[in-house]
């Protein structure tokens, strides 16, 4: 092999470097920011329903020569040339997901779950048509409001009927508005998302009213491919979306999925993702998603019903403390979520940020019933378990959690001491693959 050829075992040195006096200062602190941030985020209790972290193996998957490059297409059929080792990754990334769901199509270019909307969007809602998504205030994600990707579309869009706790549809209610409407979509899924759609019940109605049938899986996209929430595409929905870095423990990334037997379905989202919502799609992530997706596959099952069993611990734990917990009667949850009424202690917006200052991680939200104007002050706190138990924490945690938060919520008592404790003896990520099983 000529040196030309030979990957170099180090770089040589470089003819820019500076004296370190005339580094600049920003840079230095830089550094020292983001190790900080990752130091502080190994002692936290991160209840955020919208994140995860990555394996090793994910992570290292991210560093490598796709951070400096382009593609547009798709394998085979792009626009610029030097993209054969990317195609592979993109066509090996797409067909890892369509085993993971068991569905016949499948476009992983999506940069995150709100650009895989507005390209479903852009294609399947003409302008000023009638569609039906959840509103806000009962848990809808923005993208499906008038401020967000739909609205673009338009401003005609109807409230899913809820029954009267606000977190389920009413099925019958819902049937009758899909039957006397007509709309070109229909929307389902959630931001804050306890219990399984009612997809099955309502694909009839929306195919005798010549409605497609959306399902926005960002949250529970980890907990669908785990088999432990429910199966949209084989219940009866057209489309699912999602992203890939909630419940789904990849890179911040989004997905579409569908079961492959519609080709004008197919073609018409295929440009609603190019050029309609994006260009070059982050190529760098691509192959940490298949990581990802491959993790999935091997420990998919276990992490998902680990997450819910969790959740509902967790729930339930709380509850026994007195706290005010969403659905008590429901079980609490069939998904990674936990809902919190605080409004007896200062609300959401207060209850989080005291929380925040003893390292345990919340964000305040709006619960069903709420106005849309106390967004920014609302009653409830979300949490999300699926970050700790894939840090390996299991029901007996959970009591600990409960009682933490029960201390700092209610007993406004200092528990950052405790937290750091009990994040300390978890140091190690499960349900995923090592460095050393991605090294050459």
């Amino acid at each position: 092999m000529s040196d030309a050829h030979r990957s170099p075992v180090s770089p040589p040195p470089s003819q820019d470097a500076l004296p370190p006096q005339k580094i600049p200062a920003a840079l230095h602190a830089l550094r020292v920011t983001l190790d900080r941030q990752d130091a502080w985020r190994l002692t936290t209790l991160n209840l955020i329903a919208s994140e995860n972290v990555l394996s090793p193996a994910a992570r290292v998957a991210l560093d490598s020569d796709l951070v400096h490059r382009y593609a547009e297409g798709h394998p085979g059929a792009r626009y610029y040339e030097g993209t054969r080792f990317v195609d592979v990754v993109e066509a090996e990334a797409s067909a890892a997901c369509r085993r993971v769901f068991r569905c016949g199509w499948a476009d992983v270019r999506p940069i995150s779950g709100t650009v895989s909307n507005e390209a479903v969007f852009s294609r399947l809602v003409p302008r000023g048509a009638t569609v039906i998504a959840h509103k806000v205030a009962t848990g809808g994600h923005i993208s499906h409001d008038r401020m967000g990707a739909l609205g673009k579309r338009t401003d005609r869009i109807l409230p899913w009927p809820t029954l009267e706790d606000g977190y389920r549809i009413d099925v019958a209610a819902a049937k009758d508005l899909l039957l006397a409407e007509k709309p070109v979509v229909a929307v389902l899924g959630r931001s804050l998302f306890l219990f399984p759609e009612p997809v099955a019940e309502l694909a009839e109605a929306a195919r005798a009213a010549g409605t497609r049938l959306l399902y926005d899986g960002a949250h529970v996209l980890g907990l669908i491919a785990g088999g432990r929430f429910q199966d949209p595409l084989h219940e009866g929905a057209d489309v699912l979306m999602g992203s890939t870095h909630k419940t789904y423990f990849g890179p911040q990334r989004g997905v579409v999925l569908a079961r492959g037997d519609d080709e004008a379905l197919r073609t018409a989202i295929d440009k609603g993702v190019f050029p309609g919502s994006s260009s070059n799609h982050h190529l760098h992530s691509l192959p940490s998603l298949l990581v990802a997706t491959l993790e999935m596959e091997a420990f998919g099952a276990a992490y998902a019903a680990d997450v819910v069993r969790n959740a509902q611990a967790l729930g339930a734990a709380l509850s026994r403390r007195g706290l005010s917990v969403a659905c008590a009667d429901l079980g609490f949850t069939q998904s990674h979520q936990v809902v919190l009424d605080v409004a007896a202690s200062g609300g959401g917006r207060e209850v989080a940020a005291r929380l925040s200052l003893d390292d345990v991680i919340t964000n305040m939200n709006l619960l069903p019933g709420e106005p849309g104007k106390s967004a920014m002050n609302p009653r409830g706190i979300r949490m999300g378990v699926q970050e700790l138990t894939r840090f390996g924490m299991g029901t007996a945690e959970m009591e600990e959690v409960a009682r933490l938060l029960d201390e700092a919520i209610v007993h406004r008592k200092p528990v950052a001491p405790d937290v750091h404790r009990l994040r300390a003896r978890f140091p190690t990520i499960r349900y995923g693959f090592q460095a050393q099983d991605f090294a050459r």
